[in-house]
């Protein structure tokens, strides 16, 4: 297996779980109402963004300056922050009466896991001797 790919292995079982989860929960409870389209496409979003800060902060812990990698986690936060808080805001003003706020906290909580995961997977990668 390619080492990169089993590194980013927990962000894709995740994604997977958490898109199985949506899918499910929309075919078998529909008194719910949650717009399960917005869980999807939160879940979309925070695996690109994750990979994305994710690749950041890899190729930051390569530096000998640890400043770097500061910088890259401060940097990856923002980035993360700033999208996250514009898509949210882009919903609001998009989906006008629509607005469907059980699927806006049950994103927020998807993000909380996809923070978790990148920091076990960061943790782990700090863990090594050749990091």
């Amino acid at each position: 297996m390619n080492p990169r790919f089993k590194l980013l292995l927990p962000l894709v079982i995740t994604f997977g779980g958490a898109s199985v989860i949506f899918i499910a929960a929309k075919l078998f409870v529909t008194r719910w109402v949650i717009d399960y389209n917005v869980l999807l496409a939160a879940n979309c979003l925070f695996f690109f963004i994750s990979l994305l800060v994710f690749n950041m902060q890899r190729r930051a812990m390569t530096n000998s300056n640890p400043n770097v990698f500061i910088r890259s986690v401060m940097a990856g936060m923002m980035i993360k922050m700033g999208v996250v808080a514009g898509a949210v805001v882009a919903y609001v003003l998009l989906s006008g009466s629509w607005f469907n706020k059980p699927a806006v906290f049950i994103s927020m909580f998807l993000y909380l896991v996809y923070l978790a995961v990148e920091a076990a997977i960061m943790i782990k990668l700090n863990k090594r001797k050749n990091a």
